[in-house]
């Protein structure tokens, strides 16, 4: 096998792999939503030893009637625990609330932490994600695209390459068909002229 054929092969799988990432990736962005799922990012570590940071969870929205001690649901504190991102935790305790007739009174725990969360909360929608299932580490995908340096790299190289493929493909034909016409009965000597080095 000659070095060109070599080089030809070597870039043909690397496409082929690049395409099947590609492919992953966008799957993983589109398909949950097309199945009805939310998808969010752990980048905390306190349900470690379920899902690790980095994982991916996808989640699907269901009647708050249905939620049950055990569950990991993905919701926002209330304003007076301090925190300001969504918290993925699991369902410790369910209880009518005090204040509202008919409301539920959740409290939740981190499955790495020792200890409950110290607050409660109701929740003021009729539905809540709840988790169905997780993807190991692919969530530091989506980390690294929310970069817009490497959103950009990772959208423009591939179509770059897709690019540069087609263009190759294109000019490949363009020399096999050669020129239509009687024309293409003295192409081979118009190259031969053209090759030939200028004499004085």
């Amino acid at each position: 096998m000659s070095a060109v054929t070599k080089a030809k092969a070597v870039g043909n799988v690397g496409v082929t792999v690049a395409a099947i990432i590609a492919t992953a990736i966008a799957a993983l962005m589109f398909v949950p939503g097309l199945l009805g799922l939310d998808r969010y990012v752990i980048t905390g570590g306190s349900m470690s030893g379920t899902f690790e940071r980095g994982a991916l969870v996808l989640e699907r929205q269901v009647p708050i009637s249905e939620l049950q001690v055990g569950d990991v649901i993905t919701y926002l504190p209330p304003a007076d625990s301090g925190l300001t991102e969504l918290v993925t935790h699991r369902i410790s305790a369910i209880e009518p609330s005090p204040d509202a007739a008919g409301a539920l009174m959740f409290q939740t725990k981190g499955d790495a932490n020792e200890n409950v969360d110290p607050w409660t909360f109701t929740l003021a929608d009729t539905v809540q994600p709840r988790v169905e299932g997780w993807v190991p580490a692919v969530g530091w995908i989506f980390i690294a695209l929310a970069e817009p340096s490497i959103r950009m790299l990772a959208i423009g190289v591939p179509a770059a390459i897709i690019a540069l493929l087609c263009l190759r493909d294109l000019v490949r034909a363009m020399r096999r068909r050669g020129p239509s016409g009687p024309a293409s009965v003295t192409q081979p000597a118009l190259e031969l002229v053209l090759a030939a080095p200028a004499t004085p």
